[in-house]
């Protein structure tokens, strides 16, 4: 069988659900298995990770230049934590056969402290399953790196269990200090994890990776087994990534996660702010949500804690739309890139209840302005509230069997600042 078939096979064994931008060299895969087209790929990894948040397992099958689009949630995922493995079937074109780049996407499994596999003829199947074992395992998305040789090579088919495994999201009474340093001393870890990963094979010199031939194989190429380091000539596909990265040494041990108490105070909505009465309704009724980046990602801590996640910025639309069906969102961070991913979810008729809080500025950063997104939302036929007229939020919060965004307007006081509450 052809690598893309084999391949294919397992992600459909593997996975509960597929997504995909189409663009070689991975057009055809997506297609084989029948994957979701979507918007565009920074909304299809956020479409995963709200299924991860259900305990659903998931591909996004998308070219190399795709995988820059989801840097920003491939990152944060990292730090957030997952429950279900997510696989980022990543389609690499070395030769610019049919991509604008050759680029290797090898290196975001470093920037991203990611687990990073390449299977060979022998390793298709299995190299699915150990992506995503590792991605439960770590509490972070996996990639898969395949290449138009390996999909087009003749493999061998080798029947793949599926084990599905549980991750976990960071604690919430970690800071974000916290939260990196717990993903840190996990991916310190992983090098023991690639060591004695039997997908590698080591037979003396020369290595191969991927399609490549060499007595040593090599698959699990983020992070390096330390065996590698004693390889001479290796044989690689793309950039010299493995012959870089041989060598590298794990992270020093962290000290344990900073938390709240750790640090004397958490930080919340200004004392005035015109959202609280929005929050407290919220609150209220328990109400599960996406959190987005700025004033939004407050849901999260104390007194509310109403956030299960947040996934960076533009990111909480698509990841509640396959999980809490509660997005909460800024007018800046919905036009920042959160607009494609609502124009995807209107698109498919999923149910969500989008809040947008509208207060022309960015309030995070020091309010500097920010467009109004009324102009830019009439196709969605917004409800517009004020904030301070609860009576209408009362009716308005609610999810219903279809999309809906909530654009609440409220002013930022002048001279505030965000409160910080001591333990």
């Amino acid at each position: 069988m052809k690598g893309i078939d084999v391949i294919a096979e397992a992600i459909l064994a593997c996975t509960d659900r597929q997504y995909t931008v189409p663009g070689f060299p991975i057009t055809d895969l997506g297609a084989r298995v029948h994957a979701e087209m979507v918007i565009n790929e920074k909304t299809a990894l956020e479409y995963a990770l709200g299924d991860s948040l259900q305990g659903r397992r998931a591909a996004v099958i998308v070219k190399n230049v795709g995988v820059n689009a989801c840097a920003d949630p491939l990152l944060q995922a990292t730090a957030q934590g997952l429950i279900g493995g997510v696989v980022l079937v990543a389609g690499d074109d070395p030769d610019a056969q049919g991509s604008q780049t050759a680029q290797d996407s090898r290196y975001y499994g470093e920037l991203a402290e990611l687990p990073v596999i390449e299977p060979g003829t022998a390793t298709c199947s299995l190299g699915v399953e150990a992506a995503l074992e590792a991605s439960e395992h770590f509490s972070r998305v996996a990639m898969l790196r395949l290449t138009p040789t390996l999909l087009e090579a003749d493999v061998e088919n080798i029947p793949v269990q599926r084990k599905d495994g549980k991750g976990r999201l960071s604690e919430r009474t970690w800071t974000m200090n916290g939260r990196v340093t717990a993903a840190e001393e996990l991916y310190r870890t992983m090098f023991a994890w690639s060591s004695a990963s039997p997908l590698n094979r080591w037979d003396g010199e020369p290595a191969g990776a991927g399609p490549l031939p060499g007595k040593t194989r090599i698959v699990t190429v983020n992070p390096l087994p330390k065996q590698a380091a004693a390889i001479q000539e290796v044989r690689e596909y793309g950039r010299t990534f493995i012959r870089d990265h041989r060598g590298v040494q794990p992270p020093v041990p962290q000290k344990r996660p900073q938390c709240l108490e750790d640090r004397g105070h958490y930080k919340t909505f200004c004392s005035n702010c015109p959202f609280k009465g929005m929050m407290d309704i919220l609150k209220a009724r328990n109400t599960a949500m996406i959190c987005d980046a700025g004033c939004s990602v407050l849901g999260m801590t104390p007194p509310y804690e109403l956030g299960v996640a947040s996934y960076g910025m533009g990111a909480s639309i698509a990841v509640a739309a396959r999980s809490t069906k509660v997005a909460l969102i800024g007018d800046y961070a919905l036009l920042h890139s959160g607009l494609n991913a609502l124009i995807d979810v209107y698109e498919k008729r999923l149910p969500i209840l989008c809040i947008v809080m509208n207060n022309e500025c960015t309030a995070m950063t020091g309010k500097q302005p920010a467009y109004n997104p009324l102009p830019y939302l009439q196709w969605a036929d917004p409800v517009i509230c004020r904030a301070e007229d609860l009576s209408e939020l009362e009716r308005e919060l609610v999810v219903t069997d279809r999309p809906r965004t909530l654009v609440i307007s409220g002013t930022c006081p002048e001279g505030c600042s965000h409160e910080l509450v001591e333990y």
